[in-house]
């Protein structure tokens, strides 16, 4: 999953991410209490970090949320493509959860928790779904349909 995320695309390769990989069921606990939507029973939580300062470009580093949030993505599609479910639990831009959550894992100031993925098997399986909604998709300019939208 981790190998995966840092495959991820990022601003001028710049690769401003870090991560933290909690699996002591303390620490887990408390990360938990963190925030209001943290509350699942996962067994593993994987807190992305931004850190523009650690950035190998930095003018890339000006990008770090989109870059993380890439490498969040694609942490959890390595997880379910093991057979596992992931969440993603949002923490930048939430100040009072990030400093929790700096302070249970001694993050520096410099680096953003933006997310924490907990990890873990499924409670249940769920049939794959779509949140597709053409009405979204806009052709050419904004306002325009696809022609197949418009029965072109």
């Amino acid at each position: 999953m981790l190998k995966a995320a840092m495959a991820a695309p990022s601003a001028v390769d710049s690769q401003p991410w870090e991560f933290i990989v909690v699996d002591d069921p303390e620490i887990l606990e408390k990360l938990r209490k963190t925030s209001l939507f943290s509350n699942h029973n996962a067994p593993l939580a994987v807190v992305v970090l931004g850190s523009p300062h650690k950035a190998a470009n930095p003018a890339g580093g000006k990008f770090w949320q989109q870059d993380c949030s890439a490498a969040m993505e694609n942490l959890l599609l390595a997880a379910v493509g093991q057979g596992l479910g992931g969440v993603w639990i949002g923490v930048y831009p939430i100040e009072n959860v990030e400093e929790k959550i700096r302070a249970l894992l001694n993050i520096p100031q410099a680096s953003f928790p933006l997310g924490i993925a907990l990890v873990g098997h499924p409670a249940q399986q769920k049939a794959p779904r779509t949140r597709y909604k053409v009405e979204k998709i806009h052709w050419q300019k904004y306002g325009q349909r696809s022609p197949e939208v418009n029965g072109k």
